[in-house]
């Protein structure tokens, strides 16, 4: 892994930001999203940004480059220094040279036509005369330089999240910020952005700042991270000892990496000295990537394990339940599908009047109670299923019925009633000038009884009640997810289409999101998710449809998909932490949750020891 967990020690001469005591409020807010935050990130240093949706990591990051209070006005106080130099008197455009931003919507960044002119276009636009040069090199940099004049609209997601890196790369800033790195790619690409992100740090001395909410890429690649709340830096730690800041993390709704909570959960059954309070804890190290985690149970309670099987007479065992799934339960006894496809095809009109087909000849049916995943790699086809499930697109060959209805034959006013579809942009749905009245729009307009208390119950699930007034359009991306999510519980559909729903999300929030789909299954006949979370999937889901360039490409329960390791590669998906973690300790089937992980490393005895010579010395 190409994390060595080193950090960078900041002194006053290689300071790449500085900021101090810095306040700022947005118009029409009454408190500040910065409140005295203050921080410095050395030269060269790769540093992760975490905290709960609305903390103030994306506005503390605007900071940087000048958009606060330059671009985005409102009451400012504080100091920020860049490159050893006061940003104030600096312009927009002057602080863009020396950092790159590329921001959670990157889609919104990429404004020409083909990708070597957006690779080009910053250069061009400061009258630089090697813009050509410099554009080349920043898509040689991306790996992208073999698709020069392929068409943006031609690329997948994760090339064009590659492509906006090389945008911001080609002025050759000394800094780089990247908002959410992997909230819309599917596993495969979001490993390959961070891996572009190393090699800009290791081999081009780049400093590279991210805000991210997936603790096991921090693990992975990053050296620092920095832990911000109510609009303060709590601290900026070396990543091993941060992510094992267990109190401040769980206190802040941020989930550890998996492995390092499944070291956490094993504890106290493995080791009888091992400390077992939260703030003990605290000081702890345990392991966080899967190499790490590895080597300490493999080395570390190889022993106690064997020893606590044979105190307590117990015998290993790896045999599987056989009961049925919650699907299987209710595809036996449900009559008549929610959703059936048959040969069903989607095509789009591009350039040139040239079509192009999205969905390639597909049958399958969804029946009541079944958590539908689907999954696959960018530009496999997913949104398009969920808009013709919503009768939002039409196919041109074959049919899609929903609740018993062809969607040729329903309108559009007539599906809303009974199906809701949260967009995956959360911007597209907001209507009006509050959060409540977005929340409580469908229920107006349709005079339904008791709204008003739906309507606090469901702002008060979302923790959007203190947000209640806000204009959704001025928060924070997760915050604006948590709106969509909430406008959807409102309606309280029969089917339940949710696109790519834990992009932006904090940990905290993404839990209640599964508490709040469990109690959905009281009046949502089924769910169905599009999804690159892939932990949302083993924990949630009891169905998963894996797509591929517009096809079925399998259909089964979880533990079927994820054990076919070659489909997996294909179709740009990835084992979980304690799935990769189970296969190395040789367990019999892939432990989807540390809880599961946990429960039968109690019950399986370790008989193949693995000579790892790579044991971090803090975990020995």
């Amino acid at each position: 892994m190409p994390n060595t967990h080193s950090s960078h020690p900041a002194s006053s001469c290689d300071t790449a930001i500085a900021i101090h005591d810095v306040i700022f409020t947005y118009p029409g807010s009454e408190e500040p999203v910065l409140n005295g935050a203050s921080l410095e990130l050395s030269r060269g240093s790769f540093t992760a940004i975490i905290g709960g949706n609305g903390c103030g990591k994306s506005t503390m990051c605007k900071l940087f480059n000048g958009l606060i209070p330059q671009f985005y006005t409102g009451d400012f106080a504080g100091e920020v220094h860049v490159l050893g130099v006061s940003a104030t008197g600096q312009s927009v455009a002057d602080l863009s040279r020396k950092i790159g931003y590329v921001y959670q919507d990157f889609d919104n960044q990429l404004v020409r036509p083909t990708v070597l002119d957006e690779a080009c276009f910053a250069p061009l636009n400061y009258g630089l005369a090697n813009y050509r040069e410099l554009g080349e090199r920043a898509l040689t940099m991306c790996g992208l330089d073999s698709i020069h004049n392929r068409y943006i609209w031609e690329l997948s997601g994760g090339q064009k999240h590659l492509l906006a890196l090389a945008g911001a790369l080609s002025m050759d800033p000394d800094i780089l910020i990247v908002d959410e790195p992997v909230s819309q790619l599917d596993p495969q690409h979001a490993r390959l952005i961070y891996e572009c992100l190393y090699q800009l740090n290791t081999e081009h001395g780049k400093t590279i700042i991210v805000i991210e909410h997936h603790t096991e890429f921090i693990a992975d690649f990053c050296a620092d991270v920095v832990l911000m709340d109510k609009g303060r830096v709590l601290w900026n730690l070396p990543v091993q000892e941060g992510l094992n800041r267990i109190a401040d993390l769980e206190r802040l709704g941020i989930q550890p990496p998996e492995v390092t909570r499944a070291a956490i959960q094993a504890a106290p059954s493995l080791m009888r000295d091992q400390v077992t309070q939260p703030e003990q804890l605290n000081h702890q190290l345990f392991p966080i990537t899967v190499e790490e985690a590895a080597v300490y149970f493999n080395k570390q309670h190889t022993a106690a394990i064997s020893a606590l099987l044979a105190s307590q007479g117990r015998q290993p065992h790896t045999a599987e339940s056989n009961a049925p799934s919650r699907s299987e339960q209710h595809a036996n006894t449900a009559s008549l599908p929610i959703v059936q496809f048959k040969d069903t095809r989607l095509r789009y009109r591009g350039l040139g009047k040239k079509e192009h087909e999205i969905i390639r000849g597909v049958n399958f049916s969804l029946r009541e109670g079944e958590r539908i995943a689907l999954v696959g790699n960018n530009g496999a086809g997913k949104s398009s299923l969920l808009r013709l499930m919503a009768g939002i697109s039409l196919p041109q060959e074959g049919s899609v019925s929903v609740l018993g209805e062809t969607t040729h034959r329903s309108s559009l006013e007539q599906l809303a009633g009974r199906v809701a579809y949260i967009f995956q942009h959360s911007a597209e749905m907001f209507i009006e000038d509050s959060v409540r009245k977005e929340v409580s729009y469908f229920l107006r307009r349709r005079r339904i009884k008791g709204a008003d208390e739906q309507i606090a119950h469901v702002l008060d699930r979302f923790r959007l009640t203190p947000l209640q007034e806000r204009d959704a359009r001025l928060l924070s991306g997760g915050q604006q997810r948590r709106v969509t999510l909430a406008i959807g519980a409102a309606m309280k559909p029969s089917l339940m289409l949710l696109d790519e729903p834990t992009a932006n999300l904090d940990l905290a929030t993404r839990e209640e999101l599964i508490g709040v789909l469990d109690e959905l299954d009281q009046h949502v006949r089924t769910t169905v998710i599009a999804t690159h979370d892939m932990q949302l999937v083993t924990q949630w889901a009891s169905r998963v449809i894996v797509l591929h360039d517009g096809r079925v490409e399998a259909d089964g329960t979880p533990s079927e998909v994820f054990a076919d390791e070659p489909l997996l590669r294909r179709s740009g998906l990835a084992l979980t932490q304690m799935m990769e973690l189970s296969h190395r300790l040789g367990l019999s089937a892939l432990c989807p949750t540390p809880e599961t992980f946990v429960e039968k490393l109690l019950n399986h005895s370790f008989t193949k020891e693995e000579d790892i010579d790579a044991a971090c010395t803090q975990l020995v």
